[in-house]
């Protein structure tokens, strides 16, 4: 149907109307075809219009126009015959381990993690998608419908910003334990005290005042997030550190801006032993026969963090002979450290990267020439290996004149906070800042 109008003249006025009603009902009905088209989408966030009109969503999917049933993965389970159990065919399986391979791998399902399979309707014989769990931090959606598709999401991470305090009556484990505070925070507590407090040797009567941060995700505590500030009070006073960022700067330092962190960490793995030191003497158990171990073993299980000992650059990466896996770091023109029997390197580490102290660098194994899985940690100076334990190190460089200003002033702010905190005896009390912040993990 065409109108025409001639210049000066009217259309009468129902026909007007006429117009008028077709064209806003060819608007309604484009618009149900397109809100019901994108209803059947995957969304990554809800819209603020559903917010308002309580929609809710799972995983991108509308919680009333999709059925979403949970399940477990069991022991034996098979992702393939998960598949094939709901409904989905051999091909589609196929397809869906392709599109997969760069995300994620199909065959790696942990027993106990949750999936969930969509459908339109409960009665359905297959599902749209599955959805994967593969920890508290992220999930996989295997999106069925017309060409398969893959997607990994990472969940939101609420970081809530709490303080504590304390007064310790038998061992600090055991006071943050008795009041279901996570004991790990001891970690966090060596790294921002290291160059001040031994926690190894705490004593009754000693205080501690801490602001750190939790992590939430979907409303649960899933572990700790940073140490923003601690004070610690021993026979030696209070001793203080401050997380403090800047474009130069990054770490914890003391209330007077010097770096709390030594220049060398003690060990390249946490909580374990020396099962053999540096000896020139010793009688090699593989080789039989007395050969120089110009190394410190430290034992740990299979899979055990290893870290750079300081900052540097790596030099190797690479499996050789009775080495195994190694890494090798170069720190300045006088030191460098060297990291064998590695079971695996970790993601990204390869010659030329730079590594931070304490950056995890590989894992425990028992590459090469070794009788069970540890790191044997060597250490050069000007050259030549040395044992690093008997070596006075350098201490860490100091903060700049013309930075301290602006660590001073970051650093009252939370001494104010970390002040107001009173310990009473052995009671622990925990308060949750309202205040959080949302990011990516």
């Amino acid at each position: 149907m065409k109108l025409t109008t001639l210049k000066g003249s009217k259309l009468p006025k129902r026909v007007t109307d006429i117009f008028l009603s077709f064209i806003l009902a060819t608007v309604f009905i484009l618009a149900y075809h397109l809100d019901n088209k994108s209803s059947q989408k995957i969304t990554t966030s809800e819209d603020s219009e559903d917010i308002q009109r309580g929609v809710s969503y799972l995983f991108g999917f509308n919680t009333d126009s999709f059925h979403i049933e949970k399940n477990l993965i069991r022991k034996n389970d098979v992702f393939g015959n998960i598949l094939s159990t709901h409904g989905v065919n051999t091909n589609l399986t196929l397809l869906l381990e392709h599109e997969a391979k760069d995300i994620f791998n199909i065959k790696n399902i942990r027993v106990g993690q949750p999936y969930h399979v969509i459908k339109n309707h409960e009665c359905d014989d297959t599902p749209v998608a599955i959805v994967y769990e593969p920890d508290n931090f992220k999930y996989i959606v295997c999106d069925l419908r017309e060409s398969v598709k893959v997607t990994l999401v990472e969940k939101e991470i609420e970081l809530c910003e709490e303080v504590v305090s304390g007064k310790i009556e038998s061992s600090l484990w055991g006071t943050l334990e008795d009041q279901g505070i996570n004991p790990a925070i001891i970690d966090l507590m060596e790294e921002a005290l290291s160059s001040s407090v031994d926690f190894y040797h705490t004593r009754k009567g000693d205080e501690f005042k801490l602001i750190y941060e939790n992590k939430y995700v979907d409303g649960r505590l899933t572990g700790l997030g940073r140490l923003i500030a601690a004070c610690y009070i021993n026979d030696n006073g209070a001793n203080y550190s401050i997380l403090y960022k800047s474009k130069d700067y990054e770490g914890y330092f003391d209330a007077e801006g010097r770096p709390a962190r030594k220049s060398f960490l003690k060990a390249p793995v946490k909580f374990t032993r020396i099962s053999s030191n540096y000896n020139l003497r010793r009688f090699h158990p593989i080789k039989g026969k007395t050969i120089p171990h110009l190394g410190t073993d430290y034992a740990a299980p299979y899979g055990t963090e290893i870290r750079s000992v300081s900052d540097g650059v790596v030099t190797a990466s690479a499996y050789n002979g009775g080495n195994g896996n190694f890494v090798k770091v170069k720190h300045d023109n006088v030191y460098e450290t060297q990291y064998l029997h590695m079971s695996r390197f970790a993601k990204g580490i390869r010659p030329g990267v730079r590594v931070r102290q304490g950056q995890t660098i590989g894992y425990v194994g028992a590459t090469g020439l070794a009788t069970g899985p540890h790191v044997c940690f060597r250490f050069w100076k000007n050259g030549r290996q040395v044992n690093h334990l008997r070596e006075k190190l350098p201490p860490p460089q100091p903060m700049s004149m013309q930075e301290l200003p602006d660590f001073f002033e970051h650093r009252d702010k939370l001494l104010v906070r970390l002040n107001e905190l009173q310990p009473e005896g052995s009671n622990l009390a925990a308060i949750q800042n309202n205040e959080k912040r949302v990011v990516k993990p």
